[in-house]
């Protein structure tokens, strides 16, 4: 049993619809495709998590307002990366540890 028309013009007809078929099924693979590039380009080119960060208060020269650990997702836009001496330092001063990643726990200090 043949499914194909059997006259010219109807195959040609359905091979034009093919050839766009085709055409933008390619178009669509190389858009995945760019898309899958830039994403893992961007992976790549994605700084480290810092270890430990701090929040910084409203204003120039406000005083630290808490710690977080690097991964927190509750820390706020105003941050900077501190290193461990740093965080433990400001702890130690009274600077306010994170409720959600509670770095004064991983970093040895009671709070």
């Amino acid at each position: 049993m043949n499914d194909l028309p059997p006259d010219l013009p109807r195959l040609r007809t359905l091979e034009t619809w093919l050839v766009v078929s085709l055409d933008r099924v390619r178009q669509q693979i190389a858009a995945a495709e760019q898309r899958e590039t830039e994403r893992r380009t961007g992976e790549e080119r994605r700084p480290p998590v810092p270890d430990w960060i701090v929040e910084l208060g409203i204003g120039q020269g406000a005083p630290p307002s808490e710690v977080h650990a690097g991964h927190c997702h509750a820390a706020g836009k105003r941050r900077r990366e501190i290193s461990r001496e740093q965080a433990l330092a400001l702890l130690a001063d009274g600077v306010r540890a994170c409720a959600h990643c509670r770095p004064d726990i991983d970093l040895g200090v009671l709070g």
